[in-house]
């Protein structure tokens, strides 16, 4: 029950007022431990996308509170049968745990593993994955026995430290190393009679990130998938913005794409950025990435910085990343542990 030290399950749908605002409470405390120099979603864009449901990831979600405190938080996610990438990810868990630093090392965090266990069980999963970026973090995955799998580099850019001009040299290069190649520049959603040949070719792309030692699934992006990623940004007013280039025979050689929203306006997320394999060495990442960075100081002048996540042994991007002005932010790790040494865990306790 609420109000004791023990898990609760939370169904965004029929949670009444003294949930939301516990939990935008709790988002609040966690952000300014956390990411103190990054803004919030508004409550009511929050709130939107908490409840939206989707048709191709579940989610669950359990809180831990106290006298109308909310201490901790589990919030699990796995993939539905109705997704494109059930066949190889049905055996993957995902799980956030978070306890405010104030609540730490009385058993909280532990006691959401039973929960986790009977979650698995019930969508099932035989792995499941944490992330860490913070020592707590880290000592609590330890004393779970998870193991590391992948370490993963945030970047940030400072848009005031960008040389301009070399931007300007990366994409006057461009065409001159690769003349058959045209540059596309797309605002918001692509048009939707592109989405079927565009997600084909943007899975193969996705599915070239290097993963580690990360026990994944295949990545595929179908037009259906893509109507649910853009239904979801609408509900804060997202906009994605997205560089590619073209071969002649209309195959994408290269990608990246970004996303701008208005309650973090000075904050933009670097998301994809990708080369083909056989399209490698024409200079075709620095090309996209440069002509990104214009068009960005274009539409949003008021850019204070750019952050990016990279996987610790993608040293290509990171090269670039580099040479583009990219800073080391914060490093974290995805952990992963199987099942039933999970269960065992809290059991020998």
């Amino acid at each position: 029950m609420v109000g004791q030290l023990v898990p609760s399950p939370i169904d965004p749908a029929t949670s009444g007022e003294d949930f939301w605002r516990r939990y935008h409470e709790f988002r609040r405390v966690r952000q300014a431990e956390t990411r103190p120099d990054e803004p919030l979603r508004a409550d009511a864009d929050e709130e939107a996308h908490v409840k939206r449901i989707s048709p191709f990831r579940g989610e669950d979600r359990y809180e831990i509170s106290d006298h109308g405190k909310m201490l901790g938080l589990l919030h699990g996610y796995y993939t539905k049968p109705e997704s494109p990438e059930y066949e190889s990810n049905k055996h993957l868990y995902g799980a956030d745990i978070f306890v405010r630093g104030a609540d730490r090392r009385r058993r909280i965090a532990s006691s959401f593993l039973p929960v986790v266990v009977e979650l698995m069980d019930s969508s099932g999963c035989t792995n499941v994955s944490f992330w860490a970026d913070e020592d707590s973090g880290h000592r609590f995955m330890k004393w779970v026995g998870a193991e590391s799998k992948l370490t993963e580099i945030e970047s940030r850019l400072m848009f005031s430290d960008i040389d301009w001009r070399e931007m300007e040299r990366w994409v006057e290069e461009g065409p001159r190393r690769s003349p058959d190649t045209r540059l596309e520049i797309i605002d918001g959603r692509l048009p939707e009679n592109d989405w079927e040949a565009f997600s084909s070719q943007l899975s193969g792309m996705l599915n070239t990130i290097p993963f580690e030692d990360l026990d994944h699934g295949e990545i595929v992006v179908t037009a259906q998938t893509m109507r649910d990623f853009y239904e979801r940004l609408e509900l804060s007013n997202e906009v994605q913005h997205t560089v590619l280039t073209r071969e002649p025979e209309g195959t994408i050689s290269g990608i990246t794409d970004v996303m701008w929203a208005p309650y973090r306006s000075a904050f933009i997320e670097q998301r994809f950025t990708g080369v083909r394999p056989d399209a490698r060495g024409r200079g075709l990442g620095k090309w996209i990435k440069a002509a990104m960075l214009l068009h960005l100081r274009e539409l949003y002048p008021g850019t204070r910085w750019i952050a990016t996540g990279n996987a610790g042994s993608n040293a290509p991007m990171l090269k670039i990343n580099r040479a583009l002005g990219f800073k080391p932010y914060r490093t974290g790790n995805e952990y992963q542990i199987a099942r039933d040494r999970l269960a065992q865990r809290f059991t020998a306790r």
